[in-house]
């Protein structure tokens, strides 16, 4: 049984997101909570909420007794849409900035006792 729960649009690069999830994939639910509240970086916080908004999926619709089985099968971070902005530069000329956003997709599963 999979619980998912994803976040469209994050005002973060792709890049900076897969750190964050590089280090919680494959680990405890628990453990996971733990590690993104001590983690410094901004997107962590973002990844925390998603994970108690999984957790809280898995408890109302897919009827899971112990959360503390639950296990982060997968996290994948995608590419979303790209925000083009003008910075005005030297001579009346202009330079294009890039704001990338994220999907992050979480995917959590019961451990096998």
């Amino acid at each position: 049984m999979e619980v998912r729960a994803s976040l469209r649009h994050t005002r973060t690069t792709p890049q900076k997101a897969r750190l964050v999830a590089n280090l919680i994939r494959g680990k405890n639910v628990n453990e996971a909570i733990n590690i993104l509240a001590f983690t410094r970086k901004r997107v962590a916080e973002k990844f925390q909420k998603l994970l108690k908004s999984a957790i809280a999926n898995a408890e109302e619709n897919h009827k899971v007794l112990d959360v503390d089985d639950l296990v982060i099968k997968n996290v994948q971070v995608d590419e979303g849409a790209t925000w083009k902005r003008n910075m005005p530069r030297a001579r009346g000329s202009a330079t294009t900035i890039q704001k990338k956003t994220s999907h992050i997709t979480l995917i959590l599963e019961e451990k096998e006792s």
